[in-house]
C-alpha cells in the first residue's frame, strides 16, 4: 500500500481516513481533498434522438433520465471544490484514430464518421460530439477527447490527476457497461479508488447496468465500490 494506492483493508472498505459513504459493498471513506469527479460521455451522439446511440436502434430516453442526477452531482463535486473532468468519445475528423476494427463492427444505420442529423457521428467538433447543456463542463473543468473506450487510453488522463495529488475517482455517466466501466478498471489498475454513484450512470439495457453494478462491487470491491447519488450527498452533508 502506497500514497498513491491507499488499497483495502479486509472487510472492503478503504484504508484511508475520510467521509464514511454508505456504499456496497462496504464503506468508502471519500478523502473529499485528494477526490474528482469523472463524468463519462454525457454526448449528444448518445443522449438525444438522432445521434450514433439512436442509429444503433437504441432507446435513447434510458440514458436521458440521469440527467438530472448527474447534474445533481455535478453540482455537489463543485460545491466541495472538487477537480471535475469530463470526458467525450471522439474521433479526428480524419477518422485517423478509429480503426476498421470498430467503424466497420455491427450494423448500425450511421457509423462512426458517417454525417448525421447533429453532424459527423463521434467526430470532434461536430454538434453531436458536445455534451448537454445540462451537465456541460464549466471554467476551469478538464475536457478529454478519447479514441476509445476507456478514459485513459490514448490520453493525458492520468498525468493530469497525479499532477493534482487525486487518489479517489467518483465516477458517473455512460454507458455502465462499456465506457463507464472500461473507464474504472483502467483507473483501478492505476491505483486509484473508485466510486460510481448509481443513479447517475445508464445504460441502453438496465439489465446490463445491474449486471456492472454487480461486477464492479463483486470480490470485496474488485474494481470499486457502488452508492446511490443521496447516500454521498448524506455522507458529505454530515461531514461539515
Amino acid at each position: 500500500m502506497t500514497a498513491e494506492n491507499p488499497g483495502t483493508d479486509e472487510s472492503g472498505g478503504t484504508t484511508a481516513g475520510g467521509i464514511a459513504v454508505d456504499a456496497s459493498p462496504a464503506p468508502f471513506a471519500l478523502d473529499s481533498a485528494h477526490a474528482a469527479l469523472v463524468v463519462i460521455d454525457m454526448q449528444r451522439d448518445f443522449i438525444e434522438p438522432g445521434g450514433f446511440g439512436s442509429s444503433l436502434g437504441n432507446d435513447v430516453a434510458l440514458l436521458a433520465g440521469i440527467v438530472p442526477d448527474v447534474a445533481a452531482l455535478l453540482a455537489l463535486a463543485r460545491g466541495a471544490g472538487w477537480f471535475v473532468v469530463h470526458t467525450r468519445e471522439s474521433h479526428a475528423p480524419d477518422l485517423s484514430d478509429c480503426p476498421p476494427a470498430k467503424r466497420l463492427r455491427g450494423a448500425p444505420s450511421l457509423r462512426v464518421g458517417d454525417p448525421g442529423p447533429m453532424g459527423r457521428i463521434l467526430v470532434r467538433g461536430e454538434p453531436g460530439n458536445a455534451i448537454v447543456d445540462a451537465v456541460a463542463p464549466a471554467p476551469g473543468e478538464l475536457v478529454v477527447d478519447k479514441p476509445g473506450k476507456g478514459a485513459f487510453y490514448a490520453t493525458a488522463l492520468d498525468d493530469a490527476l497525479r499532477a493534482r495529488g487525486i487518489r479517489q475517482l467518483v465516477f458517473a455517466g455512460v454507458t455502465t457497461e462499456v465506457c463507464v466501466q472500461t473507464s474504472m478498471r483502467e483507473a483501478n489498475d492505476r491505483g486509484y479508488e473508485c466510486l460510481l454513484v448509481e443513479d447517475a450512470t445508464a445504460s441502453y439495457f438496465p439489465a446490463f447496468k445491474q449486471a456492472t453494478l454487480e461486477m464492479i462491487r463483486s470480490q470485496g470491491g474488485i474494481v470499486g465500490w457502488t452508492a446511490p447519488l443521496a447516500a454521498l450527498r448524506a455522507a458529505m452533508r454530515d461531514a461539515n
